[in-house]
């Protein structure tokens, strides 16, 4: 943990590197390793197909991020990251915003369960 989960309509991929953005949030919680164990970090994009956005009459785009961590962190520390995944998504995707309709949302959700883990990846950085 933490897991961001990136869902993006098909309509925009010619036009915005998913990778990048999924390094400059990488990035974001890398920078934090007091509050998120870097061994843990994953991020994923998923292309949507079939959507519909608004009255489905033009050719609108969304991106919807979804960030999940495990508990233990305060309220400072999921506000600032969160703020900054969000400014950090809002600068990847200003061009494209500033030429077309694009929805952009962030969410999180922590666990309130423990989580099953198996992850040697952790060891690297210790």
């Amino acid at each position: 943990m933490p897991h961001i989960i990136v869902e993006y309509t098909d309509n925009i991929k010619q036009e915005v590197s998913m990778p990048s953005l999924l390094q400059k949030l990488n990035d974001v919680l890398v920078s934090k390793p007091d509050v998120f164990p870097v061994g843990g970090i994953r991020s994923r994009a998923i292309e949507l197909h079939d959507y519909v956005v608004a009255d489905g009459k033009e050719d609108d785009a969304f991106v919807h991020i979804t960030l999940k961590i495990g508990g233990g962190r305060t309220e400072e520390q999921k506000k600032e990251t969160l703020d900054e995944l969000f400014e950090a998504t809002k600068d990847h995707f200003q061009p494209l915003f500033d030429k077309r309709y694009l929805a952009l949302s962030l969410e999180w959700f922590e666990f309130e369960n423990k989580t099953y883990k198996h992850n040697n990846i952790h060891t690297r950085y210790k």
